[in-house]
């Protein structure tokens, strides 16, 4: 295992999500990288794994980075997480991958849970082809243009967004792509109340208010209909 980094996937809501590989690498290397400590301790805890932890994070990349690196170099294999599921989706650790792929450190994906592959495939949608957008910005101009260009592209568009936005963002994407929109809200996946909200975005809106729903979600935007419509 020496001279290696592991990308290793965790769950990202239900413990039993983990694979038997990821359980093993996690237990065999000499340390872990994480987003951020209170997350991995609590999963490593559920795990009874005990190890040493360097976190790397938007604040401290540049040097986190070096410090793995070096560690590395000496003989010692590491593994990189984030906070839940799989590592590197909107998450710190590219400039480390990349690196340690310029210092020739093997890199090894271990994969797993992801939020994007389970709204995808829950979500009902024809999916061949989709656009991952990943987080819009926070403010409500950027966010507007953001959407805008994401109206032409006639694909399923995927986006993430902190809980408290859900229903802001909802209204932006009603106001951007119209109120007969077809979406999807992936809620809470992989938990006990996991639901997918599916229909028209009007309608969506609506039962999200009458639930007072709050959680985690992936947003999923059937745009192909765009393409046939202007193939006419």
């Amino acid at each position: 295992m020496q001279h290696k980094l592991y990308i290793v996937s965790t769950p990202i809501g239900n413990y039993e999500d983990i694979t038997l590989r990821a359980l093993r690498i996690l237990r065999e290397v000499d340390f872990i990288v994480c987003e951020e400590y209170k997350p991995a301790n609590r999963i490593l805890s559920h795990y009874k794994i005990s190890k040493s932890l360097i976190p790397l994070n938007e604040h401290n990349e540049n040097e986190s980075t070096i410090e793995v690196i070096s560690e590395i170099l000496n003989g010692k294999s590491a593994a990189l997480i984030s906070d839940a599921g799989t590592p590197l989706f909107s998450d710190p650790g590219s400039y480390l991958v990349d690196q340690c792929i310029s210092k020739k450190i093997e890199i090894v994906p271990v994969p797993g849970a992801s939020s994007l592959l389970s709204a995808l495939v829950g979500s009902g949608f024809y999916f061949n082809k989709f656009y991952y957008y990943g987080w819009l910005s926070p403010k409500r101009e950027i966010r507007s243009t953001q959407l805008n260009r994401l109206k032409n592209i006639t694909e399923i568009l995927v986006i993430l967004e902190t809980p408290y936005r859900l229903k802001a963002l909802l209204k932006d994407v009603e106001k951007t792509f119209g109120k007969n929109q077809k979406v999807v809200v992936a809620f809470k996946l992989t938990q006990e109340n996991e639901k997918y909200l599916r229909g028209r975005i009007s309608n969506v809106l609506s039962k999200i208010e009458d639930q007072k729903l709050k959680g985690e979600f992936v947003l999923l935007i059937d745009n192909q209909a765009a393409r046939s419509f202007r193939k006419k």
